[in-house]
């Protein structure tokens, strides 16, 4: 059994690459990441598109095989080989953005809440674990869902459907990517209370992979922020969110309509997977470096040419930046 203290999912050192064409160099998508999630915990990952989250949480789910490093849960390694994967995924689920897309338009609500309980040979009461699952997820009484199909319900109904067909299975962890980006604002707070309520009732963990930073405000106890494969600043929610250490991360939250000040506008755009720069990843955007406050600093040359290296992100505050830790130290 996993002890409190101890990590219900771990990652150390994931890399994951993706092969260039005609010879280009590989794409380093995952490039060094350490992240842990503990049971009951809601860890937000959020990022730019293109950052690497969505490939990051594929890994997490054995979608993706890693180049290096390794995904441990209740302190195993994950193992590759089908019948290990099939009982790894009972105990950690997938909820995907678009529901529309997640369920089959031809099978009934019932029939795609049952379908984790057939691949699994469930040997159970099907009806009751179905009707139990539609209900966790707020579709109360079930039994008025089963025979309807996707387009008969509201975006909203249709991924508390998605959400009760990863619940049917009572996993341990859902992997959320971007459980309510295409849903509408009257919806969204509904389904992210759902989540919450879920991990108070049944202790479920979850990541939930998002560009939205109001959103990870609202829902998660940390907060990982990644850019160009790796996470770059972690720690509690409160403490990322409210006073920001690293400038990607200073940039992304300035942008939201109550941010003080004026936005922050970060120059071009990040920087080809393939062709990650010597130095901090984030120098060729970086406005601390550019306005000269790195300079003053007294770090633009490790800026340039020093790796700020691979948070351990397990918990505290930590951010990935000479600067920050300049400012820290002194």
């Amino acid at each position: 059994m996993t002890t409190p203290a101890s990590p219900l999912l771990s990652v150390q050192g994931l890399r994951v690459v993706f092969p260039g064409r005609h010879g280009a160099p590989e794409a380093r998508a995952v490039d060094g990441v350490e992240l842990d999630i503990r049971a009951g915990e809601i860890v937000a990952l959020v990022g730019e598109s293109g950052c690497g989250k969505t490939t990051l949480a594929r890994s997490l789910l054995g979608l993706e095989r890693p180049a290096a490093g390794v995904v441990r849960f209740d302190g195993k390694p994950l193992e590759y080989s089908s019948r290990a994967l099939r009982a790894y995924r009972r105990r950690v689920q997938l909820v995907l953005q678009d529901p529309s897309g997640s369920l089959n338009p031809r099978h009934t609500v019932y029939d795609a809440v049952a379908e984790g309980l057939r691949i699994h040979r469930h040997a159970g009461d099907e009806r009751k674990a179905v009707a139990d699952a539609l209900s966790r997820a707020g579709l109360r009484p079930p039994e008025r869902f089963f025979l309807r199909y996707p387009h008969e319900l509201s975006g909203g109904q249709r991924q508390r459907v998605v959400i009760a067909g990863a619940l049917v299975l009572e996993p341990e962890l859902l992997v959320a990517d971007e459980p309510v980006a295409s849903l509408d604002a009257s919806v969204r707070g509904e389904i992210l209370a759902l989540l919450l309520r879920l991990r108070t009732e049944l202790g479920l963990a979850a990541l939930v992979v998002t560009h939205d930073l109001g959103l990870a405000w609202n829902i998660a106890d940390r907060v990982a922020v990644m850019y160009l494969g790796r996470i770059v600043e972690t720690g509690p929610v409160e403490a990322v969110l409210t006073a920001p250490r690293h400038p990607y991360t200073q940039a992304l939250l300035s942008v939201l309509p109550e941010a003080p000040g004026e936005p922050v506008v970060l120059a071009g755009e990040p920087p080809d997977p393939s062709r990650i720069p010597s130095g901090c990843r984030f120098r060729a955007r970086c406005p601390i470096l550019a306005n000269g406050e790195a300079d003053r600093a007294g770090v633009a040359d490790r800026c340039r040419a020093e790796d700020p290296g691979v948070l351990n992100a397990g918990g505290e505050s930590q951010a990935a930046c000479h600067w920050a830790a300049e400012r820290v130290g002194a």
